[in-house]
C-alpha cells in the first residue's frame, strides 16, 4: 500500500487509495438499473468521466468569479474554529475523497500559513453502506497521534455520508482508532449534520462543478473484488486528462482569494450556523418531495446545488428543480439538464437553489 499524490504536490496531500485499471460503464441507464436492482453496489463500478464542453467551462470560470471569495471565507472560518478547539501543536487533516480533497488541500495550506500549525493531509475513501477505509485510518494512526486527526468533507446534502461517517466512527473496534475525534468538518452543511461548518446556506462551491480535473485526477472511490482485505479502497487515476487538469490551479486561486480577505476576516465576528434549523429545513424538504413524487428511496433525491451538480454529471437524472434557472449558481445545471434531456422545473419557493431527482427503475 503506497500513498500517492495524484496531480497535486506531494506536500499537499497523500491519497490512501489503490489505483486500479477498470473498464468504465458507458451506459448511465444500465449503471442506474444495476444499482437500483441491487445487482451492483455503486462503489463496485465506475462511469465515464464526462468532459465539459466550452459552454460548461465558461460557466465554471464564472462560478470562480462569483463564489470563490465566499468559499475562501468559509474555509477560513472552519480552520479558525478547528484551531480554537484543538490543543495539539500539529494537525492531521483526513479528507473524504474526493469532494473533500480540494478542501483538505486548502485547509492544510491555510492552517500552516495563517494559524502556524504544522499539518499533514491524507485523503481516504468512505462509501455509503460500506463504511470508511479502516486500513487507511490504521496507516494514518501508525504515523500520527489519533488526537491530531481532523476529518474533512466538502459539503453535506441530505447527510448520507455524514450519517455513514458517524456510524463508522461509533463502531470502530481498534482501540487506537477509537481515539480519533468523531467530528466532521465541512464548508457548507445543508443537512445540519456536521460538527463544524462555514455556512448552512446553499451556494455553488466551485470545486463541485468539475470531476477528476479539480480533484487530483482521481476518480470516485471503488470497493470491488479487486480490493483485498489489506488494501486501501481503490480509484482510477486519469493520466489522460493531465492536459485539462485544474487541481493545483484551483487551490492556488482559492488561497489567493483567502489571503486577500484575511485582513478583514480577522476582524469579523464568527458567523452563526444554525445547525438545528438546517436539519429541520432539509427534513421538511425531503418529506415534501417524497409525498409529491411518491419516492420510495431517499438516495434518489439530491438536494442542494453541489449534490445536484454531481448527480447530473454521473447519474441518470429524471428531473431538475431550480429556484431560479438564470441564477449563476444554477445555470450550469440547466445546461447539463438540457444537454442530457432532463426535465427542468422552476420552483421559486424551494428552500434550496436546486434539487435533482434520480430516475427510478424500480418497476422495470
Amino acid at each position: 500500500m503506497i500513498p500517492f499524490s495524484g496531480s497535486y504536490l506531494a506536500k499537499d496531500v497523500q491519497f490512501l487509495l489503490k489505483p486500479l485499471k477498470i473498464e468504465p460503464i458507458t451506459d448511465l441507464e444500465k449503471k442506474e438499473r444495476l444499482i437500483q436492482s441491487g445487482q451492483k453496489h455503486y462503489s463496485e463500478m465506475i462511469g465515464v468521466e464526462q468532459q465539459p464542453d466550452e459552454t460548461y467551462m465558461r460557466l465554471f470560470y464564472q462560478s470562480i468569479e462569483d463564489n470563490l471569495a465566499r468559499m475562501g471565507a468559509d474555509l477560513y472560518w472552519v480552520c479558525r474554529k478547528i484551531r480554537q478547539s484543538r490543543r495539539t501543536d500539529k494537525l492531521t487533516i483526513v479528507s473524504l475523497a474526493r469532494a473533500g480533497t480540494p478542501i483538505g488541500v486548502g485547509m492544510k495550506r491555510l492552517l500552516e500559513q495563517e494559524f502556524h500549525t504544522p499539518t499533514t493531509h491524507y485523503s481516504v475513501s468512505i462509501i455509503r453502506d460500506r463504511g470508511i477505509d479502516q486500513q487507511a485510518l490504521k496507516y494514518i494512526t501508525s504515523l500520527h497521534e489519533p488526537e491530531t486527526i481532523v476529518m474533512v468533507d466538502g459539503w453535506t446534502g441530505k447527510g448520507a455520508i455524514a450519517t455513514e461517517f458517524e456510524a463508522c466512527m461509533r463502531n470502530l473496534t481498534c482501540p487506537k482508532l477509537q481515539r480519533i475525534p468523531k467530528e466532521l468538518h465541512v464548508l457548507c452543511d445543508l443537512g445540519g449534520v456536521s460538527s463544524n461548518c462555514g455556512s448552512t446556506e446553499d451556494y455553488l462551491i466551485p470545486s463541485a462543478i468539475l470531476n477528476a480535473t479539480i480533484s487530483g485526477l482521481v476518480s470516485r472511490t471503488i470497493l470491488n473484488e479487486m480490493i483485498g482485505p489489506d488494501d486501501f479502497h481503490g480509484c482510477v487515476y486519469y493520466a489522460d486528462l493531465e492536459p485539462r487538469d485544474l487541481s493545483k490551479w484551483f487551490v492556488d486561486a482559492l488561497m489567493k482569494s483567502v489571503t486577500e480577505q484575511l485582513p478583514s476576516l480577522r476582524l469579523q465576528a464568527e458567523p452563526i450556523c444554525d445547525i438545528r434549523l438546517a436539519r429541520s429545513r432539509m427534513h421538511d424538504w425531503l418529506r415534501a418531495l417524497v409525498e409529491e413524487f411518491s419516492i420510495k428511496n431517499l438516495n434518489l433525491i439530491k438536494p442542494g446545488v453541489c449534490e445536484a451538480t454531481r448527480a447530473l454529471l454521473r447519474r441518470s437524472a429524471n428531473r431538475l428543480l431550480v429556484r431560479d434557472p438564470a441564477d449563476i449558481n444554477t445555470v450550469h445545471l440547466v445546461h447539463l439538464a438540457e444537454k442530457n434531456n432532463v426535465a427542468v422545473e422552476t420552483r421559486e419557493q424551494m428552500p434550496f437553489m436546486a434539487t435533482v431527482l434520480i430516475r427510478s427503475f424500480a418497476h422495470g
